[in-house]
């Protein structure tokens, strides 16, 4: 059991739903003058605690203190009373009478349908139970089976009263903390349109609820239902309800007119209670003819609310101020009109500059064109028709580079003054070789030239210079071979250099290491018992083993000694016995 505030305590959970666990509870204590109803100790009630995301929205703790006085003062006799309103700590909790019997969902899934007279007097009470709450300026927003319990007995249909319930969570759900979660407040299949769309709602919204809610008691289904949410509320949007075969077209008219698409055209719930019970005095079999006529004419009784209930928080059709014109922001004296809130938008005049009729602002100019030359301030600095200092960098680059040289060739090299040479067999392929370096001392004829000639002092080239062209029997000059990098030297473990010193390393290492596991095992583990068991096992074997062996031994020596011949003759001192 847990408490809940001072006077409560909760015993069992009766049902789950999208706002909150709906608990069975006893009062401890009489509640205070707070409590719309002071109860007595040990007496059942029924407790709604709010979920937890609503208990933490401050606007929803807000509008349940503020609003705690217009939930109390809703009685009716066919809507759940709120006795007390509980806040403590991060729990909000409304305390109500306790229903026994089930919601009319579970009736339906159980029982079925109604029968047209039944069904059309029982959304005649809960008809009554909303004009009674609109009256009261509170809107349901959320009239579906599951929020209607039935009081009485199952076993007598004609006995059930229906009472509307969550009105107070309804109320709640207003709140902008909410609102800011879920697109709209309510079930998809029973929602409104002007809910589905983010209009203002009123009133009408529980009309059009109490319309579905008849709909689904005749057939035992919405009239839009299947798919996703979204398409739900696309159907309710977009789809007419057709009308089953079992439905009576008095009935089919109140549905049909609960079931409109513009809210002004939907009856207010007085008027509908009213009509729903002069369908059921005429589609009987005992009415008369007076009640059948009157029956066909429900469509007259089905006036609209001339004055529907707005729904807390959110503003009527129509009440957006208008969107006004800006007064025009000319001086006095210049022509311009004075300020009508209903001219249309006019222009701003130009605003040109001194001269031009305008006021003293210019209009924006083009610059003149800048003159060729260094800016103000920067007289030392590079002049347009000198290169920029990095274009010098890159011609300076582009100088040091080797250009090829027209040089008398030397006769040794001249392929036409060379013996010829006979080529060799053809040999495997081999990875290509560097070329070996000549030798130092006989420089080249191209060194030799360059030698010879003094060096010039430096003088920029054109940047467009043509590419000289190589002579015709010039052999290809190999390339220069490129020096090795040096690697730095490291010191080497075995400076020595003795062959297999770190194999021996290891098994020395590894032999250590042996030989330290032999004396861990033989010092710290029962092996030198087992030793000396086993030494003796083997020396008591090998004796027996030793005195098996020579007591075979001596059993053939015995053998050995034994006579092998018989005697033949008789003795002849031995006297023979005749007789």
């Amino acid at each position: 059991m847990r408490p809940v505030g001072s006077k409560y305590l909760l015993e069992e959970p009766l049902g789950r739903g999208a706002t909150g666990t709906v608990w069975r509870a006893r009062q401890r204590e009489a509640a205070g003058a707070e409590a719309a109803v002071a109860g007595h100790p040990g007496e059942t009630v029924a407790i709604k605690v709010l979920k937890e995301e609503l208990a933490n929205d401050p606007d929803v703790v807000m509008r349940f203190l503020r609003e705690r006085s217009v939930l109390l003062r809703l009685t009716h006799p066919n809507i759940v009373r709120t006795r007390d309103l509980v806040v403590e700590g991060d729990l909000l909790a409304l305390v109500m009478d306790l229903i026994d019997g089930p919601d009319l969902d579970r009736y339906l899934r159980r029982n079925g349908p109604f029968s047209p007279i039944a069904a059309a007097l029982l959304t005649a009470q809960i008809a009554d139970a909303l004009a009674a709450s609109h009256a009261d300026d509170v809107v349901h927003r959320d009239l579906k089976p599951a929020n209607v319990l039935l009081a009485g007995s199952e076993d007598d249909p004609a006995g059930l009263r229906p009472m509307l319930t969550d009105f107070g969570i309804a109320r709640l759900a207003d709140s902008p903390g909410l609102t800011r979660t879920h697109e709209f407040v309510g079930t998809p299949a029973y929602v409104a349109p002007e809910s589905a769309e983010g209009r203002p709602q009123t009133s009408a919204v529980d009309v059009y609820g109490a319309g579905i809610l008849l709909y689904e008691l005749v057939t035992g289904r919405p009239p839009f239902g299947g798919g996703t949410a979204l398409e739900l509320l696309q159907r309710h949007l977009t789809e007419e309800p057709q009308r089953p075969g079992n439905v009576p077209l008095p009935l089919w008219t109140v549905i049909e007119r609960c079931l409109r698409k513009n809210p002004a055209e939907r009856p207010g719930a007085e008027n509908l209670a009213r009509a729903l019970r002069t369908v059921a005095e005429g589609i009987g079999v005992h009415a008369t003819p007076a009640q059948a006529e009157a029956a066909m004419g429900v469509a007259a009784l089905l006036g609209p609310d001339p004055s529907p209930t707005p729904v807390p928080g959110q503003a009527p059709a129509g009440a957006s101020d208008p969107t006004q014109v800006l007064p025009t922001t000319g001086r006095p004296g210049d022509g311009a009109p004075a300020y009508d809130p209903n001219a249309a938008t006019s222009v701003m005049p130009h605003t040109g500059g001194p001269g031009q009729g305008g006021s003293g602002e210019g209009a924006t100019q083009v610059m003149p064109p800048v003159p060729p030359g260094p800016p103000s301030g920067q007289g030392d600095g590079p002049r347009p028709e000198e290169p920029h200092p990095w274009q010098t960098q890159l011609r300076a680059a582009r100088d040091r580079n080797e250009q090829t040289q027209i040089q008398p060739l030397d006769p040794e090299l001249d392929p036409l003054r060379r013996r010829p040479q006979r080529r060799a067999a053809p040999q495997p392929a081999q990875p290509p070789q560097q070329p070996q370096p000549q030798p130092q001392s006989r420089p080249q004829p191209r060194q030799r030239a360059r030698q010879q000639q003094p060096q010039q002092p430096y003088a920029p080239a054109p940047q467009h210079r043509p590419e000289p062209r190589p002579r015709r029997h010039e052999p290809p000059r190999p390339p220069a071979p490129q020096p090795a990098p040096r690697q730095p030297r490291q010191r080497s473990a075995n400076p020595m250099r003795i062959p297999g010193l770190g194999c021996l390393k290891g098994c020395l290492f590894m032999v250590l290491i042996a030989v330290l596991i032999c004396v861990l095992v033989w010092n710290f583990t029962p092996l030198p018992e087992w030793w000396d068991q086993g030494r003796q096992f083997w020396d008591d074997t090998k004796n027996w083993v030793g005195d098996a062996w020579t007591w075979v031994t001596e059993l053939g020596n015995t053998a050995e000694e034994l006579p092998t011949d018989v005697p033949t003759e008789i003795p002849t001192d031995v006297p023979v016995n005749n007789g």
